[in-house]
């Protein structure tokens, strides 16, 4: 896994010191952009690096109008997605779900799927994934271009 894949916490170590290792801050932790996505900026919340999580990672994801997860999959992943902000189009098996701030979607492991952000604004979305994704080529399957 490349060093831009895996964030770190960027305060001074004074700082960090004084903030719990099981507490993360959004603004803490540095943005990615993830593959097979565009216009997309994470911020990988919960993993390994940021708390020591084993079993699951969460990020938060803030994407632009037209933009999101070209189709994909994970082997051996589930992930659910829940929308914070701005609305979406999940889909997969052929099946699509407009969604709305709220709104909560699972792709179990590999089966293809694509998110789409549909909002004039970008949209927040939490993501979870179990067990860990953490950015690493060997965890997606990619398709061709939707």
């Amino acid at each position: 896994m490349s060093q831009s894949n895996t964030p770190s916490r960027t305060l001074p170590d004074d700082v960090m010191a004084q903030t719990p290792k099981w507490f993360v801050r959004e603004a803490e932790i540095p943005g990615y952009s993830p593959a097979n996505h565009t216009g997309t900026l994470n911020r990988r919340l919960i993993s390994r690096e940021t708390v020591g999580a084993k079993q699951l990672e969460m990020l938060i994801g803030v994407i632009e109008k037209g933009q999101g997860a070209l189709p994909h999959a994970h082997p051996g992943i589930e992930q659910v997605c829940y929308l914070l902000s701005g609305t979406a189009r999940a889909e997969m098996n052929g099946e699509a779900v407009d969604m709305q701030p709220g709104d909560c979607c699972f792709f179990p492991p590999d089966l293809p799927h694509v998110f789409t952000i549909t909002s004039d604004t970008p949209a927040r979305v939490l993501v979870i994934y179990s067990p860990p994704y953490e950015e690493s080529p060997e965890r997606v399957v990619r398709f061709g271009a939707h």
